[in-house]
């Protein structure tokens, strides 16, 4: 009897571990989504030639995917943002796509200077969940500001002050940095 108790005990612990971590890919790509937008969020599974099949239609303007594995991201790593964001992100995951990382960055700086990355929506926030797995994942929280500086808005464009920034400020991938996230 004695040694079935710490046998089941393991056992126990070993499923509570598993269950964990979701597997059900709607609840997945819905981990980063604040708890009051979650049960009315839009989930979508992109497709490799960066259009995406609708999982589950929501009802506000969230929309959430999973991006593990994708090039560039942690093996676990899940989204969500605006709606209104959907062709930007598709738009990056092309330019992601390019193997050889200078020409990727390339392709970023031409779309952006030539004007034909698709601008943010602005004050969309991004939601990041992302990590080694989803155990180990941390969330990161920015806010889309395209084409906000500090004179527009009145923060600082370094984290120096060890508030809320601007990071890339003065393009479209301008946005909002928050400390700790």
């Amino acid at each position: 009897m004695k040694r079935t108790i710490p046998i089941v005990l393991i056992l126990l612990a070993f499923s509570a571990a598993a269950f964990a971590q979701t597997t059900d890919p709607i609840e997945k790509a819905l981990l980063p989504a604040p708890r009051n937008m979650k049960e009315g969020a839009t989930v979508i599974k992109w497709k490799a030639d960066y259009t995406y099949d609708t999982l589950r239609k929501g009802t506000n303007r969230l929309v959430c995917y999973d991006r593990s594995g994708q090039p560039g991201q942690q093996p676990f790593a899940v989204e969500c943002t605006s709606i209104a964001n959907l062709e930007r992100v598709a738009q990056s995951l092309k330019m992601e796509a390019i193997p050889d990382k200078k020409e990727s960055r390339a392709a970023f700086e031409a779309a952006e200077k030539a004007g034909k990355w698709t601008k943010p929506e602005f004050g969309s926030v991004w939601y990041h969940l992302s990590g080694p797995d989803q155990e180990h994942s941390r969330t990161h929280i920015t806010v889309a500001v395209p084409g906000a500086t500090t004179q527009s808005l009145g923060l600082p464009e370094t984290a120096e002050k060890g508030g809320m920034w601007i990071m890339n400020a003065g393009t479209s991938l301008a946005h909002l940095m928050t400390p700790g996230s």
